[in-house]
């Protein structure tokens, strides 16, 4: 512990010589897997003054690659270093520190964070209180959530509000329980809270994915009967329901969203790609990955995760290389398992120069704890090369 402690006050006191923005920091950290490297881009910002959002995007950016790595010694340095910060007096601030310790999965650190609100001298309101709700279930606690909601709501007179509750909803959803998100919706409605469209979403999600269909549409109804203003994001869920009835009807529900003056974003057209790649329409699937940016779109992870896949699983493998190439220059680069059906696919072809660059790129571009998985992969399809591994070994040292 005390090791970590002084490794973690080194990287502070080295980086502090070079200040940067929060918001070059965030640029930073959303491509920086290096979970040292990463906290000293946090370092070199935490002390510039900015909005508490983007002061909190970056902290959390960091402890999500410190707990890849399971470096939760160092995530608990990083945030309580935090408390001593004038700040702290300030509730959204604090409450900042309780989400980045769900963020880690670390309820018990969030609670105790919770309890020295007084000690702090930091006021509570339904802000730390939602702040501790979604700690819970980012630790995926959900079935603590319930017995939470009333335990802290009484004992320090918060009054919970309309996303208190929508988090309570979230949390019967996770843990597999509608019936019991719904009585949540009836007691929201009896108090006369506000239910948002991010609720009826989740509930909606919930129903489509526990195979209860015929009650997902029943409810979609009466979500616009209540005058639910709709949005992309729950179109998007019944979108996703209806993707394995086929392209066709997942096109005439991205039109029912433009008749509605909504505009489809990627989620929705990834849909639709996902649709042609698993009825073996490729070619329509790549017309509308090209037309993504006529649409006002951009492709992500997922749209090249999904048509790599497909390309793979037809055998085309150089055409999904080509792709690769294509998600490593604008930064959406799909997951491993993808990747490695692609490199093992192109080694297959006696592509070897194309599998050994994919791997070469992916040591540099995925997290530290991924190397030994694509060394395996190397390993295991003749790729292996001394000198290589020894210039990688000696980068991550």
């Amino acid at each position: 512990m005390a090791s970590t402690l002084r490794h973690f006050s080194t990287n502070i006191t080295t980086t502090q010589k070079i200040s940067i923005s929060i918001s070059k920091a965030k640029s930073k950290l959303r491509t920086e897997h290096d979970p040292d490297k990463a906290l000293a881009i946090y370092s070199a910002a935490s002390n510039n003054d900015s909005s508490p959002a983007a002061s909190r995007y970056a902290q959390d950016l960091t402890v999500r690659r410190l707990a890849t790595s399971h470096r939760f010694t160092d995530i608990e340095s990083l945030i309580e270093s935090r408390k001593t910060d004038p700040k702290i007096k300030q509730e959204p601030f604090l409450s900042s520190l309780i989400r980045s310790y769900g963020v880690a999965g670390m309820f018990d650190q969030a609670m105790k964070t919770y309890h020295q609100m007084d000690q702090l001298g930091t006021p509570r309101s339904s802000i730390s209180f939602n702040a501790l709700l979604s700690a819970c279930v980012q630790s995926r606690l959900y079935n603590k959530v319930p017995g939470l909601f009333d335990e802290i709501s009484e004992k320090y007179r918060v009054l919970p509000d309309k996303v208190s509750y929508g988090i309570l909803v979230k949390s019967y959803c996770e843990d597999g329980k509608p019936d019991k998100a719904n009585e949540v919706l009836r007691e929201m409605e009896k108090k006369g809270v506000e239910v948002t469209t991010v609720v009826y979403t989740t509930l909606l999600n919930c129903l489509y994915s526990k195979g209860k269909n015929e009650e997902a549409e029943r409810f979609w109804h009466a979500m616009v009967k209540r005058g639910c203003e709709l949005d992309a994001a729950v179109y998007n869920v019944k979108i996703s329901n209806a993707m394995k009835q086929g392209p066709e009807r997942v096109k005439e529900l991205i039109e029912d969203m433009e008749n509605s003056a909504l505009k489809p974003d990627t989620i929705s057209y990834n849909y639709l790609i996902t649709s042609y790649c698993m009825t073996g329409m490729m070619e329509d699937a790549k017309k509308v990955y090209e037309g993504l940016e006529g649409y006002g779109c951009k492709a992500n992870a997922a749209t090249f995760r999904t048509l790599v896949f497909h390309l793979c699983k037809n055998g085309e493998y150089e055409k999904g290389y080509r792709l690769f190439k294509e998600s490593v220059r604008v930064h959406r680069i799909p997951d491993f398992n993808t990747l490695k059906y692609l490199a093992e696919g192109l080694a297959e072809k006696k592509k070897m120069k194309e599998a050994k660059g994919l791997i070469r790129t992916m040591k540099k571009k995925f997290p530290p704890n991924l190397l030994n998985a694509w060394k395996k992969v190397e390993e295991s399809l003749g790729l292996h090369s001394t000198e290589e591994d020894k210039e990688v070994k000696e980068a991550t040292a």
